[in-house]
């Protein structure tokens, strides 16, 4: 049973909608704003199914006269009609009123009354109709079946016929299986036999009772019982067995005590004494002396309409030298469309080439097909003008569902955030987590020196208990910090400081103890730096799960590197499952945003930053692009869209 269905245009102007359960009128309003929401407008039409709560939506779109047929039904009814019933209802409403579409256009839209009730309850009778006939055959009767051929004669088991049947088949069972080349080599094995056991005449071998049978089997079984024994006993076990677990290495001449090289100082919590100040060279901290202080630039990106507009001239040059005036003509007008519908067999071709283009840009294979998929949705039975070719018109239809990726639902404002927090007189809280190596402390040091230069104080968590000189990188960072704003030009007050605890501690406590350390000292941002961990590392993605669930951050960002191809996908998705399943809240509180890191080492192959956002549907927050602290910037979409285009 159906519980609606709707047509409406794409600039939202609902058409004519049914409405198979009683209840309000705006009950199907929340699930087709949620469809539109999610999948319309962030190019996701490459699959035709959508679940939102308890129903699943199945949509159409006709990009020739720009409508969208939905309809809704209940998750857990399986309509084998549904399909059908929505082409249909397209074809026959299409068909009905094409010449209003045609003359009147938007007006018509508007204007028109579109009476398709008795139409629709036709083709949804005939649909239901037609999956009735299509019902699964009924089971076959007892004499229909071929244990009814048998007579009561051949069904009777003889006592002791039945293990020399038994024995026959699986014979014969194994001398199918065997090849002809493993014959020789059962000859020397069947000899063995013979040579242990006394020779046994051919009719004593079939006179054999069944209790015999039953006796020599079991002599056999207990003869090998005792040779794998004695083969056992042979190889004795050890009496200690190995420790499980790491055990650090003590050396002949050092000392073996941890806490002599344990340098972290747990006294050095919210004391700027002793972090002091040290003096380094601005030029090869800073890298950037022309910089505006506090603002996050756009990453940049050089226009190629001149450098296209260029290799057109002379291809246009070269080819007047080359052919007459009526060969360039037509050689132009080559591959142009007038005013064609496009169709599926006319995009594949093109199609192809834009995945593999992807996918060597570095945009993980299944994200690729995904894109393909949604873009040839969207132009599947456009009529084209004139003087358009498929390809460029492929080509920007891509483009835009890039662009549209890249720009995800939620725009992240940090400073705006912070600020806020600040009116209720508590700290903004921001929580690092990604894989080994991506560099998460690094680009932690960055944005905590951006926050600086917004005049925001921050309090670095060391939470990263595991790795060894994690917490001495930070107190390095710090240093730093501090020596390029000093308290001198804050008031007295110095803007970054660092609690740590050591290692082997947990890290859901530490973090709780800084936030609650903060809210006492009165600091704006608290920046959480966790330990590297594998997305298949079950243990240490349940302590994430635990640290976010524990200290309700913020904001969670993920950091990854803009190296990896396939490889975001899978730990996206699983960072996200094992937050999901780690998390003992209702609505657990999964990654918000994106760090990507190492994005000055890639030139144009910048497919992984298609692939996290569309995985995730999160925005990238920052951007990573060098080693000193001026190396942050914010995503330009059209940048990565133009560096991904490139031929």
């Amino acid at each position: 049973m159906l519980d609606f269905f709707t047509i409406f245009s794409k600039g939202g102007l609902v058409l004519w909608c049914f409405q198979g359960v009683r209840g309000p009128a705006a009950a199907c309003t929340a699930p087709v704003n949620a469809l539109i929401r999610s999948v319309l407008l962030q190019e996701r039409g490459g699959s035709n199914s959508f679940n939102h709560e308890a129903l699943t939506l199945k949509y159409k779109l006709d990009n020739q006269f720009e409508l969208v047929f939905v309809v809704g039904f209940q998750k857990i009814l399986t309509l084998t009609y549904v399909d059908k019933l929505i082409d249909d209802v397209h074809k026959e409403f299409r068909d009905k009123y094409r010449n209003e579409f045609q003359q009147k256009g938007a007006l018509g839209l508007l204007n028109g009354t579109f009476d398709f009730k008795e139409d629709f309850l036709r083709l949804l009778r005939d649909a239901e109709e037609s999956s009735k006939a299509r019902a699964p055959t009924a089971m076959k009767s007892f004499e229909q079946s071929a244990k009814s051929q048998k007579t009561v004669k051949s069904m009777i088991e003889n006592r002791g016929e039945k293990p020399k049947e038994k024995t026959k088949n699986k014979k014969s069972k194994g001398s199918k299986k065997e090849a002809p080349g493993n014959e020789a080599a059962t000859v020397p094995k069947a000899t063995a036999a013979v040579k242990q056991d006394p020779p046994v005449a051919a009719g004593d071998r079939e006179e054999l009772t069944k209790d015999e049978i039953l006796q020599k089997n079991r002599e056999e079984f207990f003869r090998k019982r005792m040779k794998g024994g004695e083969k056992s006993n042979k190889s004795p076990k050890p009496d200690t067995q190995k420790d499980k677990g790491k055990k650090p290495r003590v050396w002949e001449l050092g000392n073996s005590n941890a806490k002599v090289l344990d340098y972290s100082n747990s006294t050095t919590n919210g004391n700027a004494d002793t972090c002091p100040m040290e003096e380094y060279d601005p030029e090869m901290v800073l890298g950037d002396r022309n910089r505006e202080p506090g603002r996050l630039r756009d990453l940049e990106y050089e226009s190629e309409e001149d450098t296209e507009e260029e290799k057109v001239v002379q291809n246009s040059s070269g080819a007047s030298a080359k052919k007459g005036g009526l060969g360039g003509m037509f050689g132009m007008l080559k591959g142009l469309v007038g005013s064609k519908s496009l169709s599926r067999e006319d995009m594949d071709p093109v199609l192809e080439k834009m995945k593999d283009h992807l996918i060597a840009k570095n945009v993980a294979a299944e994200i690729a097909v995904q894109l393909c998929e949604s873009v040839a949705t969207k132009l599947e039975g456009k009529v084209m003008g004139t003087f358009t070719t498929v390809t460029s018109t492929v080509k920007q239809a891509l483009q835009e569902s890039l662009v549209q990726i890249l720009q995800p639902q939620r725009r992240v404002d940090v400073l705006r955030s912070v600020m806020e927090a600040q009116r209720h007189r508590r700290p903004y809280v921001i929580t690092f987590c990604g894989v080994n190596g991506v560099g998460k402390s690094t680009n932690l040091a960055k944005i905590s020196f951006w926050l600086i230069e917004n005049g925001f104080s921050v309090l670095i968590a060391a939470c990263d208990t595991f790795r060894a000189g994690a917490v001495e990188q930070l107190r390095t960072h710090t240093r730093r910090l501090n020596a390029l704003h000093p308290p001198e030009n804050h008031s007295g007050r110095t803007m970054v400081q660092l609690y740590e605890k050591g290692y082997g501690k947990d890290a859901a406590g530490i973090a709780m103890e800084a936030i609650s350390y903060a809210r006492n000292q009165g600091f704006d941002v608290v920046l959480v730096d966790t330990a590297g961990r594998m997305q298949d590392n079950a243990p240490l993605m349940t302590a994430l799960a635990k640290l976010i669930a524990v200290n309700t951050p913020d904001l969670v960002l993920f950091v990854g590197e803009a190296l990896v191809g396939n490889e975001a996908v899978d730990q996206l998705v699983k960072f996200n499952k094992a937050l999901a399943d780690h998390s003992m809240a209702q609505t657990p509180r999964l990654i918000d945003g994106i760090v990507l890191t190492k994005f000055d080492t890639i030139d144009d192959k910048v497919g992984a930053a298609i692939s996290m956002t569309y995985i995730t549907s999160k925005p990238i927050v920052f951007v990573g692009t060098g080693q000193t602290y001026c190396d942050l910037r914010s995503l330009n979409a059209k940048a990565v869209v133009a560096a991904l285009m490139k031929a």
